[in-house]
């Protein structure tokens, strides 16, 4: 899949294209030599298909004035105090990479290619600097016109995709959409091979998680702030009804949904990453109830298929705790006409149904828990489930279960205290049924918990912690 430039690169572009340049006082000052300028007017302002013959012609001269090679610097080195120069040729470094893809195998074949543009990435510390972005360009075409042409990432192209994340990853932090916008087209082009999509999951941190608070935004679901995911509703509604939040553009939002799909196809790598540290699960069936157009969709459901079918034991449970089946069920009854749209939902469909017919209500129970986010779903308001389950939860995996429900509940839960509630009603609920494992409960923190839990200002965890404290103190005292 291919995107339009951004505008903002284009119309910069222009722009630089359009500006004079004193190229014989740069000669006389010793900045390019006579060489140089004769290659930089061949194939400036010339139309596309003489200067693709003239670069053809002569491959090996036109890598050397932009790369350097036996002792001669490449242009960028030679000429870096002149920015109108270095600017200029940048635009034109990035038209050549872009229209002669031949010249492009030239390119990196050279012992260094990157070289000459990694410091411009550092040129200043201002984002909005044409030197930066314009480098950031090149590199981007050259590095993903180069993963098909080599056989394998060398050191240094695994070393020019690191620092060039790291320098995408600060466009993608900008409150500018501009600049977001280059940062996702840049990052697209980039993962186009397995090693490049490790790389950018290797440095997530800085990589990935500003393009999940964008997806928070545009869900209305703000970092930190979970309980809009995990309650929301079954409806499918379009955002031209209700509007996406965080004044996050159509566009940009599949900008963003792409990089993501693209990342899912190494889905064992980072398919449970993506559920423990940011929810995508819950946050794409909020984004699929908001789709506003049916390319977002069709990319949100081919991302959820990527993730599921690499990850059936560990997220199958998670999607359907969060009623994705339901969500599916409902997509199903719109009018939809986008076949790899509908291929993807009869497919995701056939996986849940799947899994479905074989879940118990002792497996939801575990599924929830395990998803690190309690909601008041059926089991823990069912005594009978509590009568024959609450033994089995206690010993099962040894003791799994209860450790992970103290650690859900040595959390704050400052956007969602039903959790909290939710919590120390599964406790009371063991105490009763189990009060012989009243011990073990203790030593994975849960009494400690709930009785800290007793001065809770929220109302229904106060009565909650009550209650379970209630439940221990009657065989203390019996």
């Amino acid at each position: 899949m291919s995107l339009d430039p951004p505008t903002y690169i284009v119309s910069l572009q222009n722009n630089i294209r359009a500006r004079p340049i004193s190229w014989e006082g740069a000669v006389r000052a010793r900045t390019i030599t006579e060489e140089d300028l004769k290659r930089i007017k061949s194939v400036d302002k010339v139309r596309k298909e003489q200067r693709k013959q003239t670069i053809e012609a002569d491959p090996q001269s036109y890598s050397t004035l932009l790369l350097g090679e036996n002792g001669a610097q490449s242009i960028f080195q030679a000429a870096l105090k002149r920015q109108d120069i270095i600017q200029y040729m940048l635009v034109l470094a990035g038209d050549i990479v872009d229209d002669i893809p031949s010249f492009v195998s030239e390119l990196v074949q050279h012992p260094k290619p990157y070289e000459p543009f990694l410091p411009l990435l550092k040129y200043s510390n201002n984002a909005e600097d044409p030197v930066p972005l314009l480098a950031s360009t090149v590199l981007s075409s050259l590095l993903s016109q180069a993963q098909p042409v080599l056989p394998k990432l060398s050191p240094e192209i695994q070393d020019a995709l690191s620092k060039l994340y790291a320098f995408i990853s600060t466009l993608a932090k900008s409150s500018d959409a501009g600049l977001q916008d280059i940062a996702v087209q840049e990052y697209s082009s980039l993962l186009r091979a397995r090693k490049s999509r490790e790389i950018f999951w290797k440095q997530r941190k800085e990589t990935l998680n500003p393009l999940i608070d964008i997806l928070r935004a545009a869900a209305g679901a703000p970092k930190d702030s979970d309980s809009t995911l995990w309650s929301g509703g079954n409806s499918v509604r379009s955002a031209t009804e209700v509007g996406l939040s965080g004044g996050v553009g159509i566009q940009l939002l599949y900008d963003v949904l792409l990089v993501i799909w693209q990342l899912s196809f190494e889905g064992s790598l980072v398919g449970e990453g993506l559920e423990d540290e940011h929810d995508i699960i819950p946050l794409y069936c909020q984004l699929l109830r908001l789709s506003p157009k049916e390319k977002t969709t069709r990319i949100l459901l081919s991302t959820l298929y990527n993730l599921l079918s690499s990850n059936r034991n560990t997220l199958l449970p998670a999607a359907t705790l969060i009623k994705l089946p339901t969500l599916i069920q409902t997509l199903q009854g719109r009018h939809l006409t986008d076949e790899d749209l509908l291929e993807d939902l009869n497919a995701l469909k056939e996986m849940l149904d799947e899994y479905t017919k074989t879940q118990t209500t002792f497996d939801q129970y575990a599924a929830e828990v395990q998803s690190g986010h309690l909601r008041w779903s059926p089991p823990h308001r069912n005594p009978q489930f509590w009568r024959e389950n609450a033994r089995r939860i206690v010993e099962e995996g040894n003791g799994e279960l209860p450790k992970k429900l103290a650690d859900i509940m040595s959390k704050t839960w400052d956007n969602d205290k039903q959790v909290l509630a939710i919590g120390c009603n599964d406790v009371a609920c063991l105490v009763k049924e189990v009060p012989e494992k009243r011990t073990q409960l203790e030593k994975a923190g849960l009494k400690g918990r709930v009785m800290g839990l007793m001065q809770e200002a929220d109302e229904s965890v106060r009565w909650e912690s009550l209650r379970a404290v209630g439940e221990w103190l009657r065989y203390n005292f019996e």
